[in-house]
């Protein structure tokens, strides 16, 4: 018995080390979480259902536990997402949200396209999609905000 409690203790205490960085879709809510907690907002551009580089930074990057850990440490993430699906459709009012956002902050229309930003808005850099390791790629994101 206390074999079986031992092990429901350690998966509990690895479910909660590796809780979901939390992603804002709200700008606005966005900049005043970073201001009160003094972090950068990285704010990423995806096709969360047609984009195959977006799935793949998801998948390498954004869902690693190295990346979890640290983001809900040091970042605000905002995400904008623009489906294409009828199934994955958003609210209309966080698809035009979403299309304010890239109207300002990715003119070129790339995907995937992150925007390391201050609590103001105001860019700092600007990445993507590559074949990365969650560390580097966090020391890439960490070198705009220095």
């Amino acid at each position: 018995m206390k074999r079986i409690i031992a092990i429901l203790a350690l998966v509990l205490m690895g479910i909660s080390s590796a809780k979901a960085q939390e992603w804002q879709t709200d700008f606005s809510a966005a900049k005043e979480l970073a201001k009160k907690e003094s972090k950068p907002i990285v704010l990423v551009f995806q096709g969360s259902d047609w984009c195959a580089p977006c799935i793949k930074l998801d998948r390498e990057i954004w869902s690693t536990d190295v990346f979890k850990k640290y983001a809900n440490e040091h970042y605000v993430l905002l995400r904008a997402d623009f489906p294409r699906k009828k199934k994955n459709a958003l609210e209309e009012s966080q698809a035009a949200a979403n299309a304010k956002l890239f109207e300002t902050y990715n003119k070129n229309g790339v995907f995937p396209f992150v925007v390391v930003m201050d609590s103001n808005g105001k860019v700092l850099g600007e990445t993507g999609y590559k074949k990365s390791t969650p560390e580097k790629y966090i020391a890439e994101i960490d070198a705009f905000t220095k």
